[in-house]
């Protein structure tokens, strides 16, 4: 399921242990990113680079 949420949304899901994507390239996760976030940039993004997230946890992209 795709959804918009806001900072409080995302927060919440965070605290129930939300996995956090970011899918900006290298540089960009480097100079700032949410805290805990996994970068795997949207370029190389694939079925083998989103195996490192797990299935049974929401997965929140930006």
């Amino acid at each position: 399921m795709v959804a918009n949420i806001d900072r409080a949304q995302l927060l919440e899901l965070i605290d129930e242990g939300a996995q956090v994507v970011d899918v900006l390239p290298d540089a960009e996760y480097t100079a700032q990113h949410i805290p805990g976030a996994v970068n795997l940039p949207l370029r190389q993004l694939n079925a083998e680079t989103a195996a490192v997230l797990r299935r049974d946890k929401p997965v929140v992209v930006y």
